[in-house]
């Protein structure tokens, strides 16, 4: 017995939010990639000049997740019977993969200076570079907080790389921020030393991103919890007896479920299929992100079995 229970309208509504997130995000990230860049150039802030190449590169990705929510959303067609969810993922490894290399050029640029200078020819960043560091740490923070929180209401897992994208460059700007005072401090060697930290930071969400992606595109099952849960809710549903067997599997941002339920071989098929509804419905009532759901009924009889 196989049920649909995704609500395409609901399906609508989370396409419409993540799409005002991003457009909220892009015009965030160009407006800290403007004063990031004047305030480096004007202060004389290598760091600084690397976060705003950061900031940068955040407009793109939202562009991509974008792009991936949108395509994502599609409705299933002769070609892709089980949708287009997947899509979002990999709009996540692009993410990953830009990101990676973002971080890497960030870092390539600290040692650079590192390597090429000493630190009475090392530049002193001005105080501007600071305040910018404070403004881009505090907007930042909030848009990661503001982009998360969506990502999870929605299950969007190239939101969520968005979302890491803001928490990286709040990072970075730490960073910065640290490298910029080091140097006014008289250690002018901390402020490109930074982009060398700040890359680190970029790697690891990079990281993180890419193998949440790489999850959801190989049939990786739902957290351990999440299944407990839907047994839980299984065992609940009236005439149901037991449960053989309970399959979930990650299919993009959404989730495929196969049960077996077993049930008193001596109802009808009528009421069988009541019952495997009911489980149905259960699922679909307190798991909204289960896209498709395939409950088998197996008899329980009283006769011995076969050798």
């Amino acid at each position: 017995m196989c049920f649909q229970p995704e609500n395409k309208s609901t399906a609508q509504q989370e396409t419409a939010l993540a799409m005002k997130v991003s457009a909220v995000s892009i015009v965030v990230n160009l407006l800290l990639s403007v004063l990031k860049l004047a305030a480096g150039l004007i202060a004389s802030s290598g760091a600084m000049v690397s976060d705003a190449v950061h900031s940068a590169s955040d407009v793109f990705s939202t562009i991509v997740v974008m792009i991936g929510v949108k395509l994502s959303s599609k409705k299933p067609d002769k070609e892709h019977p089980y949708g287009h969810e997947r899509l979002e993922c990999v709009a996540s490894v692009v993410l990953a993969v830009v990101l990676a290399g973002t971080g890497l050029g960030i870092g390539w640029s600290g040692v650079e200076k590192i390597a090429r200078a000493d630190t009475e020819t090392l530049a002193v960043p001005g105080v501007l570079a600071l305040a910018a560091a404070v403004v881009s740490i505090v907007v930042k923070e909030l848009m990661f907080q503001y982009t998360r929180r969506t990502a999870k209401k929605i299950n969007s897992g190239a939101l969520m790389a968005d979302a890491w994208h803001h928490r990286s460059d709040a990072l970075s700007s730490v960073g910065s921020l640290a490298g910029i005072a080091g140097a006014r401090m008289g250690f002018p060697i901390l402020d490109p030393l930074a982009g060398v930290i700040i890359c680190v930071f970029i790697e690891k969400a990079a990281v993180e991103i890419f193998q949440d992606a790489v999850n959801k595109m190989v049939d990786r099952s739902c957290p351990e919890e999440t299944v407990e849960s839907m047994r839980r809710v299984i065992m609940e549903t009236p005439d149901v007896l037991g449960i053989d067997e309970c399959k979930t599997r990650l299919f993009g941002s959404r989730i495929y479920v196969e049960v077996e339920i077993l049930m008193d071989g001596s109802l009808t098929l009528s009421e069988a299929h009541a019952a495997a509804e009911a489980v149905h419905s259960a699922i679909e009532t307190n798991f909204p992100q289960v896209k498709h759901c395939m409950v088998h009924v197996n008899p329980k009889t009283d006769s011995p079995e076969m050798p």
